[in-house]
């Protein structure tokens, strides 16, 4: 075993308690802060949390783009976009099943489901264009817009463990408490990103190291570890009982990376579209982004039993996506 390689397996570890430290500040900072701001915690799951835990995926796909590496850049929202929903929402179902508000099966998903059916019509001529990533960033400024408003006309709540920690040992004044909320959060998001981008660069390394291309690499390797923001929350969020958060973050992150991190990554750098994606990648992102509706019908509850299907058809498609 080379000194290269032992380095790369400590920045592993180090990457991976980043991740814990910055999912614990995170999810707390989110939902005091929605308690302070009287905003329901599933907003905050789909707007706040989303954008911090997709901050490595814009930041590894801008950059990939930019290198001429466009195949990493595609690879990795659409394997980040797989992985969130069999990864991250498996797993954390098979932990703890998440029981959701109604909203999030009648409105979210099926709006995470329709952005996914747009990206077919915009991949059809064989790249995404810049014009095409104005379009798909239009698109998400107009559902956080709908987010915001419709949240008017919820009742806020905070539930499990979180409000009792909020509740107590907090400063006299309101603004204090706000700030301290927010600092959490990016100093979670912060912590988050560094510790996403220390397992993305020492998994990558190995993976070149064994020959493997880049669009796998892409698809797999960067998608898994660029999504382990996602899967540290989320589970975090499942076990404090902040189901909202947790669900909301993986549903907000896939409409995240199709706007924000295609949009702009096509903005900067147009990315062409090899034909294997349109034959098989955006095709597996739709089969789980609509397998995730009957599971979260019973009851408005993903349980183990679809925490475990989820993560069944995931390796599955992965597998077959990487034969």
């Amino acid at each position: 075993m080379t000194v290269e390689l032992v380095s790369r397996l400590l920045l592993l570890f180090g990457g991976f308690g980043a991740l814990y430290f910055g999912a614990e500040w995170l999810v707390y900072g989110s939902a005091t802060l929605a308690r302070r701001l009287g905003v329901p915690p599933i907003v905050i799951g789909l707007t706040v949390v989303s954008l911090g835990t997709s901050a490595p995926e814009l930041a590894v796909s801008l950059t990939a783009a930019l290198r001429g590496q466009t195949d990493i850049a595609l690879g990795n929202v659409l394997g980040s976009n797989l992985a969130n929903v069999g990864l991250v929402l498996g797993i954390t179902a098979l932990i703890k099943p998440l029981k959701v508000v109604a909203r999030v099966i009648q409105r979210e998903v099926p709006v995470m489901v329709i952005i996914t059916l747009l990206v077919f019509p915009i991949v059809m001529d064989g790249i995404v264009s810049r014009g095409d990533g104005v379009i798909l960033t239009a698109l998400l400024a107009s559902y956080l817009l709908f987010v915001f408003r419709a949240s008017g006309d919820e009742p806020p709540h905070v539930v499990g463990e979180f409000q009792e920690f909020i509740e107590e040992g907090s400063p006299a004044t309101e603004p204090l408490r706000v700030g301290r909320a927010l600092a959490l959060v990016v100093l979670g998001v912060g912590t988050l990103v560094v510790g996403g981008y220390v397992i993305v660069g020492a998994a990558t390394y190995v993976a070149r190291v064994m020959g493997v291309p880049d669009l796998i690499i892409g698809l797999s390797v960067i998608a898994v570890g660029t999504s382990l923001p996602e899967l540290a929350t989320s589970i975090v969020a499942a076990l404090r009982s902040e189901a909202d958060i947790a669900v909301g973050n993986v549903i907000g992150s896939n409409v995240f990376n199709l706007g924000a991190v295609l949009g702009i990554t096509a903005m900067a750098h147009p990315v062409p579209v090899d034909p294997h994606i349109m034959r098989v990648e955006l095709p597996a992102v739709l089969l789980l982004s609509l397998l995730v509706i009957p599971f979260a019908r019973a009851n408005y509850t993903i349980g183990r039993f679809g925490g475990a299907t989820l993560f069944l058809t995931y390796a599955g498609l992965v597998l077959w996506i990487t034969l």
